[in-house]
């Protein structure tokens, strides 16, 4: 039952609904911990690295460009990481868990900014608020510890309180974190494992054939996405057929003649899977299309 709670049915620009599981909160916070614990040792090198230079950290010029190498450090290292790795970061891979849009389209450079820099008011301010408040407030009333307390905790807890386990920078930036989706090749659409030879010298519709370029578009993960499509039984699955078709020639560029949406979708999958399987007897190993 809590695993089916965490269900989320997502229709991407594609037009293929894919189940996806939300992130366990558990899961983001070793996630959290595990690059908060890198960014710890990259701070105590920028502090080495000062005292070894003899520069004083207590005021001046030194303090001013330390505090900002650790503003960049705390900020940009999960901006970077999340813009790479296509939402992921050292943490959330070691999870197993990324971040991506939460209308299934593709996650934009200026959402993984907004949600990081959120974290400044989430965590870091008010952390070190509570830490040390006279920083900040020289004349903080005894109250006031309380009160940068609450305002942590809070926002620590926000992701317990709301069903899909959303902290304030995912609500401003439209972001959900998930489960990430295992990229192994699934059984055949028939139960055989295909010889990769054969799927690729005979194709089971012959009007339909592919360039090594146009399969090289896609990768395990869009494969999977196929997969399930295929598999629909719904009265809806044909007018999800002819979207998803429709997509693929035009992400591919395919011009060979009349689109019949199941027979395509079936060509392309085998051959999609032959070319995949023939890469992978090279060691090559394509995850999806961002790869």
């Amino acid at each position: 039952m809590a695993e089916r709670s965490r269900q989320r049915l997502i229709t991407p620009p594609e037009g293929v609904p894919l189940e996806m599981q939300v992130a366990r909160v558990g899961d983001r916070l070793a996630a959290f911990l595990f690059d908060a614990l890198i960014q710890f040792v990259l701070f105590f090198i920028v502090g080495l690295a000062f005292m070894l230079s003899g520069e004083s950290l207590d005021g001046g010029g030194g303090g001013a460009i330390a505090f900002l190498l650790i503003f960049l450090i705390r900020s940009f290292y999960f901006i970077g990481f999340e813009t790479r790795w296509q939402g992921r970061t050292p943490g959330k891979k070691r999870a197993k868990i990324r971040v991506m849009d939460a209308q299934g389209g593709p996650l934009r450079t200026d959402a993984i900014i907004v949600r990081n820099l959120m974290r400044e008011v989430e965590v870091w301010i008010p952390l070190a608020l509570l830490v040390a408040p006279e920083t900040f407030w020289p004349d903080a009333p005894w109250w006031a510890r309380y009160l940068f307390g609450f305002w942590t905790g809070a926002l620590l807890c926000l992701p317990l309180f709301n069903r899909d386990r959303l902290r304030p920078g995912d609500m401003v930036a439209g972001t959900l974190v998930v489960e990430a989706p295992k990229a192994v090749l699934l059984p055949d659409l028939g139960g055989q494992r295909p010889r990769t030879q054969q799927l690729a010298t005979a194709p089971a519709w012959p009007e339909f054939t592919f360039t090594d370029a146009q399969l090289d578009v896609y990768g395990i993960y869009e494969l999977q996405v196929l997969e399930d499509l295929l598999r629909r039984t719904d009265p809806h699955r044909r007018k999800a057929f002819a979207a998803v078709a429709q997509q693929i020639v035009d992400k591919i560029g395919w011009t060979g003649g009349k689109l019949r949406p199941e027979p395509f979708l079936r060509a392309f999958y085998v051959a999609l899977r032959g070319r995949l399987e023939g890469r992978m007897l090279l060691g090559e190993r394509k995850a999806d299309k961002h790869a």
